[in-house]
């Protein structure tokens, strides 16, 4: 079997073509950035960043990718996106990612992430140059009975609120495309090998997407103002932006060479690292070291938000040999600290992020 790397292998990245969907959100722009450090030619599909400030700006993604703004849903343009950068590997990320905009904009929220799905597989099932394929969902594809338990890649597909169950949704369409189009029965010469991704609550440096709550940390210290929290207790399995992105840079590495990696995997935490709401917030104001004026809400939201959710990652550690290297304070430190470089330090936050990565991946050397 072919030896599986802690890290991802400079020497196999160098010179491949990588297509990624949603790199101009905080996450594909975080894996555009390691790609490109990696020698990988990036082309990358989504929509114009629509916050400001946004990751993508902030470290300029657009002179590390070919970048190309336009809908998922916009077939001939993303088939001819495909066709043009004749990618040997897929990362689709683009997505609508937020619960509560998911009740705001339901159709376009299923439309996005179970039609942007559809688009990608259909058009890719006859390219017998795309060798690896993975859709990146979210923890909260599972049917959440919310007790003390870890969700394993074989529990049931599920969600109460229209963005987790369009992500379970995703899931089924990348599940039943793998079964029907992509297996040893195949027509395809080459068979693309078909995966799926599903990590935790990510956090990270450069995202300022609204309703979230280290982004709505940051902007309330930025602008003095107060911040008043929905749910202090739910607990969230938190994690560094890099620990996902490198599994699924390992994953790509093993999909691409080898068979047996085509089925769903977690990417989350350890269990002691997740947290409250509440203890996040604390932990960021003391490593922020600043005050922040913070209200707590009694009541519950009419709108359903999980209050208990982990993953099991006993497949992925045993598998993949991928395993979580920060710490929940190590993540937080690592959050705060580009901030701090963002807001008041006026640093090249392209060559920060990347000194980030560096230092991420000392943690093995």
């Amino acid at each position: 079997m072919y030896k599986v790397n802690l890290f991802p292998d400079k020497n196999f990245w160098n010179g491949k073509n990588v297509f990624i969907t949603g790199h101009s959100g905080f996450k594909g722009g975080w894996l555009s950035l390691w790609l490109s450090q990696l020698g990988a030619n990036v082309t990358g599909y989504s929509l114009e960043p629509n916050t400001d400030p946004s990751f993508y700006n902030a470290c300029d993604i657009g002179s590390v990718t070919n970048s190309i703004f336009g809908n998922i849903l916009d077939y001939k343009k993303l088939e001819s996106s495909i066709i043009n950068a004749k990618p040997e590997i897929i990362i689709h990320m683009a997505a609508q990612a937020l619960v509560l905009e998911s009740y705001k904009n339901p159709l376009d929220t299923y439309k996005t992430n179970i039609i942007g799905t559809l688009n990608i597989l259909e058009i890719i099932r006859n390219k017998s140059y795309v060798k690896a394929f993975i859709n990146v969902t979210s923890d909260k594809c599972y049917e959440n009975i919310e007790k003390q338990y870890s969700y394993k890649e074989t529990d049931r597909m599920g969600g109460h609120d229209p963005y987790s169950s369009s992500k379970g949704c995703s899931e089924l369409v990348t599940s039943a495309y793998r079964l029907s189009f992509f297996n040893e029965n195949s027509d395809k010469s080459s068979i693309t090998s078909i995966a799926s991704a599903r990590s935790g609550n990510v956090v990270g440096g450069g995202d300022w997407s609204a309703d979230r709550l280290i982004p709505d940390f940051f902007k309330a210290v930025s602008q003095k103002k107060a911040m008043h929290i929905r749910h202090p207790s739910a607990t969230r399995p938190w994690q560094h932006v890099l620990e996902p992105i490198r599994g699924y840079l390992i994953l790509a590495e093993l999909m691409f060479k080898n068979e047996g990696y085509s089925e769903a995997w977690n990417f989350g935490p350890n269990n002691k690292d997740t947290s409250t709401v509440k203890n996040v917030l604390e932990e960021l104001a003391l490593q922020w070291n600043e005050d922040v004026d913070i209200s707590y809400s009694k009541d519950r939201s009419k709108q359903h938000e999980a209050n208990l959710l982990n993953l099991d990652i006993s497949k992925t550690t045993s598998k993949l040999n991928w395993h979580p290297l920060l710490t929940i304070k190590n993540t937080i430190a690592f959050t705060c600290e580009w901030y701090r470089n963002f807001y008041l330090e006026d640093n090249n936050m392209q060559l920060y992020t990347l000194d980030q990565i560096k230092k991420y991946e000392s943690l093995l050397k």
